[in-house]
């Protein structure tokens, strides 16, 4: 076993949770839109392809980070990636381009919440952000420890409310599942969502720290994390399909509820609201790493200049939660790329390879590749409606 050690010790259920929480507020609530824009048929097949991609990705990443002492990916690139002269220059150049994609990525999920406070509680939007940044961020302020603790329970309460909104989908008149075919875009758009959906590329290596780079613990909660993120995907995807004759753009759970009505649509604002915060605690907690390590500010100042630029893009205003995402994952995205370069120079200088085995050889490294830069181009894709 590696000698990682984080900030806190996570238990498996807590590093599972974070892996899941990461996903889960953003695509996930976004997925259904795109998904009533395809064939049904066919977004069974392409949640295998983006799981499997996903999965396999992760475990480059966890074994990068580990063969890094337990670095978040920009360190990584830092360490493995960038030599010579351009070789600050560059690093700085990926801090920018993630950071920017991780606060546009959260300000996607706090104006998706000011979405379910306005639905819920009529409150005006600027009200909704602040009052969901406050709760949001004081989570992260405390610590790894508070974070792993309350995606635990997020994670367990957010399929306890999947079930009570299941029955009532299928208690309520339904609508039935498109079979026709729209466009190739909107299929590369969709795999494009999923794969976002299911990215948790930089929780893993808090997995990996808060593990205490345990390698058989390590396969166990990525895996299990990305799984049940994937069958919490399919399953809210499908119920809002049979649920919702017309999916917009403001988050998945926010049209059902409306369609649902009664005391039903409050069980679909709280899940909306647990979903958003995971997402916001593990990517926030993520960014503020990750500024810490370049910077060396100490973990209250990078908190934040985490999470403020976040609060400060969603006051000024977006035109959708979907259209958000979307330019956000692909950043995130096309960082998959630099990842498996850094991965390649790292499992050769490692000269064993502890937690891919041979799912990390160079062809598995070329696939990787190859889904990332189509996920990329699935985000730009004008999507047919």
């Amino acid at each position: 076993m590696a000698e990682v050690h984080g900030e806190s010790k996570l238990t498996f259920l807590e590093s599972t949770s974070i892996i899941i929480g990461h996903g889960v507020g953003s695509g996930i609530l976004s997925v259904p839109f795109l998904a009533s824009r395809n064939n049904w048929y066919d977004i069974i097949w392409i949640a295998a392809v983006a799981y499997c991609m996903n999965l396999l990705l992760h475990f480059m990443i966890a074994e990068l980070s580990l063969n890094n002492n337990g670095a978040q990916f920009i360190k990584c690139f830092e360490n493995e990636l960038f030599v010579g002269k351009l070789k600050m220059a560059c690093t700085w150049l990926a801090f920018g381009l993630l950071g920017f994609s991780v606060v546009v990525n959260v300000s996607g999920f706090i104006t998706g919440a000011a979405a379910v406070f306005s639905a819920w509680f009529h409150l005006p939007s600027v009200a909704g952000m602040l009052l969901f940044y406050v709760l949001a961020a004081s989570v992260v302020y405390i610590g790894m420890k508070l974070v792993g603790i309350c995606e635990k329970i997020a994670v367990i309460s957010m399929f306890g409310v999947i079930g009570i909104l299941f029955v009532a989908t299928m208690l309520s008149e339904t609508t039935e599942l498109s079979t026709k075919f729209y466009s190739n875009n909107n299929m590369l758009a969709l795999y494009s969502m999923i794969a976002f959906s299911l990215s948790a590329v930089m929780s893993v290596p808090q997995v990996v720290k808060g593990l205490e780079g345990d390698e058989k613990g390590i396969r166990r909660a990525i895996a299990a994390g990305t799984g049940l993120n994937m069958g919490l995907i399919l399953l809210i995807t499908f119920m809002t399909l049979l649920g919702c004759s017309n999916v917009t753009e403001n988050g998945a759970l926010v049209d059902l509820s409306g369609h649902l009505g009664g005391w039903v649509s409050i069980i679909g604002y709280v899940f909306s609201l647990l979903a958003l915060a995971t997402s916001f605690w593990a990517n926030t907690l993520n960014l503020r790493d990750i500024v810490n390590e370049q910077t060396k500010w100490g973990e209250k100042i990078s908190w934040l200049a985490a999470t403020v630029p976040c609060l400060a893009i969603a006051l000024v205003g977006v035109q959708s939660f979907v259209g958000f995402t979307r330019m956000a994952s692909v950043v995130q995205v096309l960082t998959g790329v630099g990842v498996i370069v850094a991965y390649n120079r790292s499992r050769k200088r490692a000269g064993t390879s502890v937690i891919c085995g041979r799912l990390g050889s160079l062809p598995f490294q070329i696939l990787a590749v190859a889904s990332s830069l189509v996920a990329s181009v699935g985000a730009v894709l004008t999507v047919t409606v």
